[in-house]
């Protein structure tokens, strides 16, 4: 389905079941495809939408891929389909984008879940919890010169350590990365940037709804201690820390995830 947005750009988004309005949002460089299985898991007691955020997918191009842009182009599309009762989850740069949006549409949302999410990517003074910025450069010139590689090993890097039943991960590869194209490079970049000199730790308290908090134990992306850091601040925050997940979790161990996501759902 596609929504138009007051500026005339058209965002993507995948709708299924009926009941109470779940968001989705997913991470950097991937789209809806990723929340496939989440999808179908809980169209039985929601209506659950998913959105590509701008310049991934089959979204057109955005102005501003911070997660603020992101969040002002979301607003709008949550404001124009009406949705009331809502409950948001953010994976990775998606709950930096929850965080951005929550404000704007604070009075349509009941319930928010961060997965693997942080309000500061890289590591800095009075912050550890990041990725060292030489790192993230790094990334960065890396898609410039080998971009659909380069998002392959970000993908690949998100499962380190973690153990698979046989054939598993090549599912997950199939539905979340190769059944979809690649984000804009332009867009991809653009948010790698956002992602890399952003620090969103002000917004965690502006959350006033309850909050749950997931995080992997074994987290290469976003070390749990980020998690910890959300949970204290978030008014309502509660943390469930996974000892054998990394940073997707609700693709590692999708039993595990939307049992805990349902719970706190309902």
């Amino acid at each position: 389905m596609r929504y138009r947005l007051p500026d005339g750009r058209l965002l993507a988004y995948r709708e299924a079941g009926a009941g109470p309005p779940l968001v989705l949002l997913h991470g950097w460089a991937m789209s809806s495809a990723v929340f496939g299985e989440a999808l179908e898991e809980f169209a039985d007691r929601f209506r659950v939408l998913v959105p590509d955020l701008p310049g991934h997918g089959a979204s057109d191009p955005g102005t501003d891929c911070s997660p603020e842009g992101f969040a002002r182009y979301l607003a709008a599309w949550i404001e124009g389909l009406g949705l009331q009762g809502a409950a948001l989850v953010g994976w990775s740069l998606g709950g930096q984008v929850l965080l951005k949006l929550y404000p704007a549409v604070a009075c349509r949302v009941e319930r928010v879940i961060l997965a693997s999410s942080t309000p500061r990517f890289t590591a800095g003074r009075g912050w550890e919890a990041g990725l060292p910025p030489g790192q993230v450069k790094s990334m960065a010139r890396n898609l410039k010169r080998r971009f659909r590689e380069t998002i392959e090993e970000f993908f690949a890097l998100q499962f380190q350590g973690e153990d698979f039943p046989p054939g598993r991960y090549g599912e997950i590869v199939d539905f979340a990365l190769r059944s979809a194209r690649p984000p804009r490079p332009e867009a991809a970049m653009a948010a790698l940037e956002g992602l890399a000199g952003g620090d969103l730790r002000g917004a965690v308290a502006e959350v006033g709804c309850p909050a749950l908090v997931v995080h992997g134990a074994l987290d290469r992306i976003i070390p749990a201690d980020a998690g910890r850091c959300l949970a204290e601040h978030l008014p309502g925050g509660r943390l469930v820390l996974l000892p054998d997940a990394g940073h997707a979790p609700f693709l590692s161990h999708p039993r595990q995830s939307f049992g805990l996501w349902r719970k706190f759902l309902s």
